[in-house]
């Protein structure tokens, strides 16, 4: 019985330490980017996405205008550049209105760059960062900057393509 006393003391103390383990654990930080995928999530479940659905059905009566040049943005961490995303978009418009965008070309690649900075800031092509929840929180963010500037003559921002270039 005395040589069986101190393990039976161990067995408890390593129960009890990893019960009090358990409990204490601190709750798991929440990245930014973690934050961006909930809030996507969130409102695509509340249904307050204004954008056109992805795949919709084909309307013949409006034009599809595909930006001149790719955007680049540069994805910066810890103070130091971690990556390139290149991303292409196309405008699906109102009938007769692309020479007006093209005119204000300039002021719509400007609002649409600041948008991805900003989008960029806040951990959005860090990670999974094609996941459809994240693209279609940028999708209504790019959306809402071209119907601020053109109003209804944007009927969708597409995206054409993007791809991240990670950096070593």
């Amino acid at each position: 019985m005395k040589k069986l006393l101190p393990v039976i003391f161990a067995v408890i103390g390593i129960g009890v330490g990893l019960g009090a383990g358990i409990m204490l654990r601190p709750e798991p930080e929440i990245s930014a980017a973690t934050e961006v995928d909930a809030d996507a999530h969130a409102e695509a479940e509340a249904g307050l996405s204004e954008v056109p659905p992805i795949a919709g059905e084909i309307n013949e009566s409006l034009d599809y205008m595909k930006l001149s040049d790719q955007f680049i943005v540069p994805v910066v961490k810890d103070g130091k550049m971690r990556s390139l995303v290149l991303v292409s978009l196309a405008l699906e418009t109102q009938p007769g209105v692309q020479e007006k965008i093209i005119n204000n070309e300039p002021r719509l690649r400007g609002a649409l760059l600041q948008v991805m900075f900003d989008y960029a800031n806040v951990g959005g092509f860090d990670g999974a960062f094609t996941n459809s929840s994240r693209l279609m929180k940028l999708r209504r963010n790019f959306f809402e900057v071209a119907q601020s500037i053109f109003g209804d003559d944007i009927t969708d921002v597409i995206v054409v393509e993007i791809t991240r270039q990670d950096l070593s």
